[in-house]
């Protein structure tokens, strides 16, 4: 059922199986925070279990970087941005991804990768090295990012 996120009111709703719920839904209401104040959108999430756009994101990392990752995915997220594919996935283990798939010709394409607080590095990310901003509602994110090479 989809789920529209409140970053006033920060939830677990929908994210109760990770060990770290709290953590994460603060990572996802700062994510909602984003796209209200610059696309003035609600960030909608709907289980992720057999979307599209799941498997999008699934096929990006496996073909770009032949990263597969072992934590459930219980979330995802694609709000309708003029111009943009831009979707979440949010993850049991903590971790949140993110597509940016500008649709113009010569647009940005690139995968970002986000730790909740309290995160190790999962393994199949070991070799990105993470950079850490601090935020009110997700307390010490870390994230990192490679930029898409195919067209997807």
């Amino acid at each position: 059922m989809p789920y529209v996120v409140d970053f006033v009111n920060v939830s677990t709703i929908g994210l109760e199986s990770s060990p770290l719920p709290d953590a994460l839904a603060g990572l996802r209401a700062n994510e909602a925070r984003y796209i209200r104040n610059k696309y003035d959108l609600d960030f909608t999430t709907e289980p992720a279990e057999g979307t599209d756009t799941l498997a999008w994101v699934t096929k990006i990392l496996t073909d770009e970087r032949g990263i597969v990752i072992a934590s459930p995915a219980l979330e995802v997220a694609e709000p309708p941005i003029p111009g943009i594919r831009w979707a979440y996935v949010f993850y049991e283990s903590g971790l949140a991804i993110n597509v940016l798939y500008e649709l113009a010709e010569g647009g940005k394409h690139a995968v970002g990768f986000k730790l909740s607080d309290g995160m190790d590095v999962p393994d199949e990310l070991g070799t990105f090295k993470f950079a850490r901003q601090q935020s009110k509602l997700a307390g010490t994110i870390r994230g990192s990012y490679f930029v898409i090479k195919g067209e997807y």
